[in-house]
């Protein structure tokens, strides 16, 4: 008997302008101890299809099923208070995408954690709080016990994703739904988290569905996937079949969306899917893929698109009999894979940072003595005009506040910083907006609701005033063609667009005064992949079109590789290592670089998750360790690395900071 057992699952929520179908007709089923990815774009209908199962749809929504069963039973029979205390959070649990909008910030850690246990389970509080410690260890919380009195903004991002990995397993659930676990954590936490749940899941057999835009992620962990686009599964298979050959094209399309080393040239446009998610309000006929999809006939709409089994659990919904027509015979999903970027690398210094250094002074409470963190120390960079130049690490290891300084949104305590040849504080605030702009992580909290996408994209126009108002609002229309926004979003909301349109607008934003360095923050770090290969793409042609050169500071080291010409690394506080990206790809000096090269997942099938061997714990910037910052998490320390800080070792163009390199190399003293 399977665990799990759906059967043409429907979701339907009453709104305004009708009736929203964002799950039609899903079927699936789902052995003991086996692990099925649900992978699409947003709005697909990945998160609804969980939450039916769990029984935590809106109160409005009506779910039917021509079967629904978990184990023996036959969860649409059961009422809410039955779902509560015989399945949900007991037999059936589920790891949210937010733990902190899902946390209660005014409950312990403690008392969320113990809850479940005594709802489900006849135990004393004593026997549930060490139930809590053991997991908490179990997943890499240290001094657990001590932990337990504190509140969720007192832990981590990466610290409350894995207090709601514990409190899911509290009761030793049959099956744990995971809805984005590791959305927006770095590579290393990433690993670490997905690592635990592997380990988990095989320790206490118990089955999985993970959800996830990541395919990599998908490609290492799941045995099944199960392509979801506009409420309905459009493919389904074995890992590695379906990775391998493809039938639906949408699969096709998501995965052309990935940067993957070795099938592009570096800086070549992805493929990408143009358009987006149709509305799933009202009823839809044919194939909800159709408008999107470049092998379209008058069969795709005609009406509804068959199930095609290809035996062993592997089936495709699509009009083409074989699936995706041959590569030779197959157009491209949306943008073709170009050739790459032909902007030049100057030998111009845009901006460059001279031994920068920034400390915060902090107070743990209104009394408390302020203490010191550093959060930028003896930063030795230089950025030329052309060049993408990408900056990682993991989060709080101090990129975003580097780039608010080069910015000049944040003052330095030492060092100075100089944009072109001259001293920073020298340059006129509007001047130096006119030659650095950003573009933030989250469009939606760095634009303003209360202004139309044409006025926020006109402001920099406005404030500089530059040309009259015809003039303007022609250069307006111009960068919203030049982007790919349509020209009737000039009257619309940033609220009333997409996550994709609303980082279009916030790049036609930075653009619009023809910067010559543009910083980017993460610029896509939370959209899905075939969003993220659109802009990717748009910020290689404006490089193309103006000569722009970039500072990109992400996570995601796949677009690094794909979109930068040399990677500085960082971590806290300090550039552990800078070299030409495909010699730190190839060759990386640091271990530090090496580890978060190791935490990558990449899209091989059966390839198990790597493992960095860096520990758990992220040092905190309060109590800098001595010696080498990284020696407490670096497999390769030696003694010296607990006492000196280690020198600054140049070799040709590249930089390493460690003492693996400074008992042989000479140290440099000019990074520039």
């Amino acid at each position: 008997m399977p665990l799990l057992e759906v059967n043409d699952l429907q979701v339907e929520i009453p709104v305004a302008e009708g009736t929203l179908h964002p799950v039609r007709g899903v079927s699936f089923s789902l052995e003991p101890g086996e692990t099925l990815g649900i992978v699409g774009e947003s709005g697909c209908g990945k998160s609804l299809t969980a939450l039916a199962l769990m029984g935590l749809l809106p109160g409005s929504a009506r779910r039917s099923a021509g079967a629904l069963r978990f184990g023996a039973d036959d969860l649409q029979a059961f009422s809410e208070v039955e779902m509560a205390r015989k399945i949900r959070g007991d037999r059936m649990a589920m790891i949210f995408q937010e733990p902190m909008t899902c946390l209660n910030p005014v409950y312990t850690i403690g008392r969320q954690l113990t809850e479940a246990m005594l709802l489900h389970r006849k135990v004393s509080r004593a026997e549930a709080t060490a139930r809590a410690v053991s997991l908490l260890e179990r997943v890499g919380i240290p001094a657990a016990a001590s932990r337990l009195g504190q509140y969720p903004h007192q832990f981590s991002g990466g610290q409350r994703q894995r207090v709601m990995i514990a409190m899911s397993l509290m009761n030793e659930p049959e099956l744990i739904i995971a809805d984005e676990p590791t959305t927006a954590l770095d590579v290393t936490i990433q690993a670490q988290i997905l690592r635990l749940l592997v380990e988990l899941r095989r320790e206490l057999k118990m089955a999985m569905i993970l959800i996830t835009h990541n395919l990599g992620i998908v490609a290492r962990m799941a045995d099944r996937v199960a392509v979801m686009y506009a409420g309905e599964f459009v493919e389904t298979g074995r890992t590695a079949e379906l990775f391998a050959a493809p039938k639906h094209p949408y699969t096709t399309g998501l995965l052309a969306s990935i940067p993957v080393p070795g099938k592009l040239p570096p800086g070549a446009r992805l493929g990408s899917i143009r358009g987006m998610v149709p509305s799933l309000v009202g009823e839809i006929r044919g194939c909800a893929f159709a408008n999107r999809c470049d092998h379209v006939s008058e069969a795709c709409r005609a009406s509804d698109v068959p199930v095609r089994e290809l035996g062993a659990g592997r089936s495709f919904r699509c009009v083409l009999d074989d699936g995706t027509p041959r590569e030779s015979e197959a157009r491209t999903v949306g943008v073709s894979a170009g050739q790459p970027s032909k902007a030049a690398v100057v030998d111009e210094t845009l901006v460059s940072a001279d031994g920068v250094r920034c400390v915060f002074q902090v107070r743990r409470g209104l009394f408390a003595r302020p203490r010191l963190l550093t959060a930028v120390d003896d930063v030795r960079l230089s950025i030329s005009r052309g060049e993408v130049l990408g900056l990682v690490g993991e989060s709080g290891c101090g990129k975003t506040t580097l780039a608010k300084i080069l910015l000049g949104l944040q003052p330095v305590t030492a060092g100075r910083v100089l944009v072109k040849d001259r001293p920073l504080g020298g340059v006129d605030q509007k001047a130096l907006a006119r030659l650095v702009q950003p573009i933030f992580q989250d469009p939606y909290s760095s634009l303003n609701p209360r202004k139309t996408i044409g006025q926020i994209i006109r402001r920099p126009l406005d404030v500089h005033g530059i040309g009259d108002a015809g003039e303007r609002e022609r250069k307006v229309r111009e960068i919203m063609e030049l982007v790919g926004l349509p020209r009737r979003f000039v009257y619309s909301f940033p609220n009333q667009v997409s996550g994709g349109q609303r980082q279009r607008v916030a790049i036609a934003r930075a653009i619009i005064m023809k910067p010559a360095l543009v910083i980017c923050d993460e610029p896509t770090s939370a959209l899905d992949v075939s969003v993220q290969a659109q802009i990717l793409n748009l910020l290689l042609d404006l490089r193309d079109e103006f000569g722009l050169t970039y500072l990109l500071i992400t996570h995601d080291l796949a677009v690094v590789r794909h979109m930068a010409s040399r990677i500085a690394v960082m971590y806290l506080g300090e550039i552990v290592e800078t070299a030409a990206s495909e010699e730190v790809f190839r060759a990386p000096r640091h271990p530090y670089t090496r580890a978060l090269l190791e935490s990558v997942m990449t899209l091989h099938p059966g390839a198990g998750l790597p493992d960095n061997k860096m520990g758990h714990s992220f040092p905190n910037p309060l109590e800098m360790p001595a010696g080498c910052r990284f020696h407490p998490r670096c497999p390769a320390v030696m003694p010296q690395c607990r006492e000196n800080p280690p020198a600054v070792v140049q070799e040709g163009e590249a930089m390493v900071r460690c003492h693996l390199y400074s008992g042989t190399k000479v140290a440099a003293k000019n990074l520039g």
